[in-house]
């Protein structure tokens, strides 16, 4: 649902008891309309407040996620910092029955003199915003910066006056509205569903609190106006039920699940007219609701759209790759008919005294055939017939020069198959932006993609050979411990997992010391997983653990069981030539395991 007024009035409350007389400690923009508030409370208190101004998931709360910083912070995110950061919050206000709020913030000016601002949160309409005012209501900045033409009838610009929105035409606050005139309003109402009849004069509920108000009214939500016999009494008894414990201020976080158990929305009231379709459960707080529900699926929505590109580029070169090794498979298949013509040139030359120039074909006593047949054998008119021996002979030793060639050809694009298929699978896994970049670098490295532009570098430039070899060398700091997958085995052994094809080969062959254990999903694209045991034997629920983690990050992360294979990294090299993430291995034991996403997510260790 979107956030309604009263739901943003449930955070408010909340937020004010938590982050009231904070300081900013931090300003984060990871995304264009995303802003993340590093907050240090009483006794040094932590926490993160999330401002999303973009359209679909507008929200404020807290937020337990990490983010990526970009590499270089927006504008606006740098004028924030620099009236921000050690700012005190004093207060939060919401307009009545409006999806706004106001943060009010105390900070001191150059001169050492306290000042006020306030950051005001709008998160209404096609253009939702973010704005920055000093104490007298002048606007320092905004996230959208909104009109600039005569005509504009609310503009949003630095150095005007801030001007609240206007209220919505033809809508009433639930607050002012009673039994009574909601009883007279629907008589004058046109015959349409009533959930939408109660959307058109209410400015502060939702869709699905209307509905839900219908439901609890008449047990049915696509009623109509003309359908109700009591006068809208039952409607009228539900809507004054739903406005006390409004001004009682007894909300509640509730999250609805879907069939499959993910989010499908959310309340401050408990929803009953999904019946036993969706499932509700009542969340520990309005934060962790909204964190839940947007943070996680909006990361993954913006990540995945992020990842297309490059997902369809490597898509495109398994196709490429599956018609190449089709077309050598068929001519392979043709050159496996050089002895046939070696034969041919033995049967002519066996004939030639028999021959003519000039005869279409020779028929001749096989004596390659075991039964004692005879072959018939095509011959070029326009040559003789020691010519025609010797075209058959050339072109069997170009099927079988062929032969060898097209052999080694279809091995080296099976192997190319195999990179690309794991690529496209990390590819689907990816969890932030610099898993993206890494394994874009590492497509750019393989020749996949063109070379990434430098920070600040114009599409027209060339980037130097100095620059390339720092630009490496930043890339391969990153793949450090920190940027794999870090879990905690139940028995305290540290478990790492690689992201991308980069990182296996780093965290395997460079990082891992001789003696760990490396996992790894038998004969399947996925993580290198290593168990850093110190040269003692890992315990056999380790074992376990490690070997459902690397079949978790495996192609076959959503299968029954996986075999996984494992070995000490001594035994784990790079063969010559060998592709990023690809190793061959021996001396290894076997395990049957099922991939376990609960387990995951149990052992991570991200701190």
């Amino acid at each position: 649902m979107p956030l309604d007024a009263i739901c943003l009035t449930a955070i408010k409350n909340e937020l004010a008891e938590s982050i009231k007389g904070s300081k900013i400690d931090k300003v984060q923009q990871p995304e264009r309309d995303l802003i993340i508030l590093s907050l240090r409370g009483v006794g040094n208190q932590t926490c993160k407040l999330l401002i999303s101004a973009g359209q679909g998931d507008t929200r404020v709360h807290l937020t337990g996620h990490k983010f990526d910083n970009p590499q270089a912070p927006p504008m606006f995110c740098m004028l924030l910092r620099k009236h921000l950061a050690g700012a005190r919050i004093t207060d939060i206000l919401q307009p009545s029955a409006e999806r706004v709020l106001i943060i009010k913030l105390e900070s001191l000016s150059v001169m050492g003199e306290r000042t006020e601002k306030r950051l005001i949160i709008e998160l209404f309409g096609r253009q939702p915003n973010i704005i920055l005012i000093d104490n007298d209501g002048i606007t320092i900045d905004c996230l959208r910066r909104i009109g600039g033409e005569w005509n504009e009838k609310r503009p949003v610009l630095p150095g005007l006056l801030y001007r609240a929105p206007e209220p919505q035409e033809g809508k009433q606050s639930p607050i002012s509205i009673t039994g009574e005139k909601l009883c007279e309003l629907l008589k004058n109402a046109k015959d349409e569903l009533l959930e939408k009849w109660l959307i058109s004069i209410v400015n502060a509920f939702s869709p699905l609190i209307c509905r839900e108000i219908v439901w609890r009214a008449y047990g049915n939500t696509g009623l109509r106006v003309g359908e109700i016999e009591d006068n809208g009494e039952g409607l009228a008894n539900a809507f004054i039920s739903l406005i006390k414990q409004i001004e009682l201020e007894a909300f509640e976080p509730w999250l609805i699940l879907s069939e499959a158990g993910k989010p499908f929305d959310f309340s401050y009231t408990h929803i009953k007219q999904y019946e036993r379709k969706y499932s509700s459960k009542l969340d520990s707080s309005f934060s962790h609701m909204l964190d839940s529900f947007f943070t996680l699926a909006g990361q993954q929505k913006r990540i995945s759209q992020r990842s297309a590109a490059t997902l369809k580029v490597m898509t495109n070169a398994r196709d490429r790759q599956l018609r190449k090794l089709t077309a050598q498979k068929s001519e392979l298949e043709e050159a496996s008919r050089r002895d046939y013509l070696r034969e041919c040139g033995d049967l002519i030359t066996a004939n030639l005294h028999l021959m003519k120039k000039g005869q279409p074909f020779l028929v001749a006593d096989d004596f390659f055939a075991d039964n004692g047949s005879v072959r018939e054998i095509k011959l070029d008119v326009m040559k003789s017939p020691q010519q025609n021996a010797a075209g058959y002979y050339k072109t069997y030793t170009k099927a079988k020069n062929a032969r060898s060639f097209l052999t080694h050809q279809i091995q080296s694009g099976e192997r190319e198959l195999v990179y690309i298929d794991s690529v496209i699978e990390q590819l689907r896994r990816v969890e932030n932006e610099q898993d993206i970049n890494e394994i874009r670098s590492e497509l750019s490295q393989t020749g996949y993609i063109r070379q990434l532009k430098q920070p600040g570098q114009s599409k027209h430039q060339n980037t130097s050979r100095q620059q390339r070899i720092k630009g490496q060398k930043n890339l391969k700091s990153k793949h450090s411990e920190y940027a794999l997958h870090r879990f905690m085995s139940s028995s305290g052994l540290r478990i790492f997992a690689g992201k991308n094809n980069v990182q296996n080969d780093t965290l395997t062959l460079k990082t891992a010391a001789r003696s760990d254990i490396w996992l790894h999903a038998q004969k399947i694209h996925g993580s290198h997983v290593i168990i850093s045991c110190a040269g003692t034997k890992p315990d056999d629920e380790a074992l376990r653990e490690a070997a459902s983690i690397a079949a978790y990050y495996s192609a076959a992360g959503s299968a029954g069981k996986v075999a996984v294979d494992y070995t000490l990294v001594k035994n784990v090299k790079k063969p010559s030539g060998g592709k990023p993430g690809m190793v061959i291995y021996n001396d290894f034991k076997t395990i049957l395991v099922k991939p376990d996403e609960e387990l995951v997510k149990r052992l991570r260790d991200d701190k």
